[in-house]
């Protein structure tokens, strides 16, 4: 007796469905994702075996890189541009509308003030080149009067405060940093009572 053939017959599997799914995620990882800028200062931070988590919100970020030099970032561009604008109130410096939307692009800032106006009227590929070789200074300002003000760093830190009184600091220093440049920094945040502040670490397994 002849074997009985079945007939075989194509799978079709509609993919609509999937397509439209993974067009539906990568919308919303597009749409809730924190595009990062690239920093043209680079540190890497020390080993710790602390599991607590560093605000990504309203946080005005310390950077120091292991030539001592003190760089500033901070997450909000609004706030950024506030403080700018009280920065150069205060010091007498005038910033044309270019300048202005160049500081705000910047990844980070870090230029004294006295060279701040010829620092945002260079290109930006030469920015990017210039930055780590500048930083905030930390020594104290003088005044008309004579006596000693804040330091162009307390300044910062003032005006970050006073446009977000909510904002939070921390400091992420390389770990080839001077340890007397850190204790600078925390030096000058005490002295403005401000003593409350995150230091960014990589995290450390514990050993056994």
């Amino acid at each position: 007796m002849g074997k009985v053939k079945i007939k075989k017959s194509d799978v079709w599997i509609d993919m609509t469905p999937m397509s439209d799914v993974m067009v539906l995620l990568l919308t919303f990882f597009m749409l809730t994702s924190t595009f990062v800028k690239n920093e043209p200062v680079k540190v890497v931070t020390p080993g710790s075996v602390s599991e607590i988590k560093v605000p990504e919100k309203d946080v005005l970020n310390i950077l120091v890189n292991k030539d001592g030099r003190i760089f500033m970032s901070m997450d909000k561009v609004t706030d950024l541009e506030a403080a700018l604008q009280t920065i150069t109130a205060e010091n007498g410096i005038s910033l044309n509308g270019e300048q202005i939307k160049k500081f705000k692009d910047d990844a980070m800032f870090g230029a004294p003030l006295d060279k701040l106006s010829d620092y945002l009227s260079q290109d930006k590929s030469d920015m990017s080149a210039v930055l780590p070789t500048l930083g905030i200074p930390t020594d104290s300002v003088k005044m008309s009067d004579g006596t000693m003000g804040k330091s162009e760093f307390q300044q910062w830190v003032s005006a970050a405060k006073e446009v977000n009184p909510d904002i939070k600091l921390a400091i992420k220093s390389d770990q080839n940093t001077p340890y007397k440049v850190v204790k600078k920094v925390m030096d000058e945040l005490r002295d403005m009572e401000e003593n409350r502040y995150y230091l960014i670490t990589s995290y450390k397994k514990v050993e056994d």
